[in-house]
């Protein structure tokens, strides 16, 4: 078998990444003038998007190798992933912020995205099948 592991700057850059763009998104709810109740909203759907990204890529890689997965979890997987993009766009898009606080909050989710599924699909080794 040859081991296909990713670099340790690869692995460092994603932890990079996922926890600039959760942090910039913490501080900036702390630092925003909202009130308290609009900031729980941004933080419960940034939770809800980062556990649905993980959960749904789990699934997908557990598919592609086998593993037993239903349907209606990997369905839900999805529906969680697709409202919680859809809660932060309408709720971005309804605030009564700037439309660089905005555009700050958006990318600091995406970020926050992009570094959890990568986080999460580099934790297995992964494998190639042997060659004979």
């Amino acid at each position: 078998n040859h081991n296909m592991q990713p670099t340790p700057a690869y692995i460092g850059a994603s932890w990079a990444v996922m926890l600039i763009g959760v942090l910039a998104f913490g501080f900036g709810l702390l630092n925003a003038t909202m009130q308290l109740n609009e900031k729980g909203y941004y933080f419960a759907v940034l939770c809800l998007g980062l556990y649905a990204a993980i959960s749904l890529q789990k699934t997908i890689r557990d598919r592609a190798e086998d593993i037993p997965t239903t349907q209606l979890y990997y369905m839900i997987s999805w529906l969680a992933l697709f409202a919680s993009v859809a809660l932060i766009v309408i709720g971005l898009f309804n605030a009564q912020l700037t439309l660089s606080e905005k555009g700050f909050y958006m990318m600091a989710f995406t970020m926050s995205f992009f570094g959890a599924i990568t986080i999460q699909k580099i934790s297995v080794t992964w494998q190639m099948p042997k060659v004979q």
